[in-house]
């Protein structure tokens, strides 16, 4: 892929090599694995029996979430944060944080 560039409207430069191919994606385990797809499809499966009621779109269920969205999204992003072996209940700031050093961490 190398040095593909995609420009934006800010005039800052999207660049495959150093942000794509060195994003800290996790290295989880088998069980780790087994309980991110367990919670994404607990999510997606919750979420499209929602919007079976054709009077609910995807924009109002997460203008107003329920609680067994914001439960399900929490299990997804603690099932992610254990696959990372973040500490729980990082705000985003932390996280923003800790990815940026794993980012510059794998970077050439």
């Amino acid at each position: 892929m190398g040095t593909q560039r995609r420009e934006s409207a800010s005039g800052k430069r999207y660049i495959i090599s150093t942000c794509f191919e060195t994003f800290p994606f996790p290295n989880p385990t088998k069980e780790q694995q087994t309980a991110i797809a367990a919670a994404a499809l607990e999510l997606h499966t919750m979420r499209a029996n929602a919007l079976r009621d054709p009077k609910r779109t995807l924009t109002a269920l997460y203008n107003n979430p329920p609680k067994w969205l914001t439960n399900a999204h929490a299990a997804l992003d603690n099932a992610v944060a254990a696959a990372y072996n973040f500490p729980p209940n990082l705000d985003d700031a932390a996280i923003l944080s800790h990815l940026l050093t794993l980012n510059q961490q794998r970077s050439p």
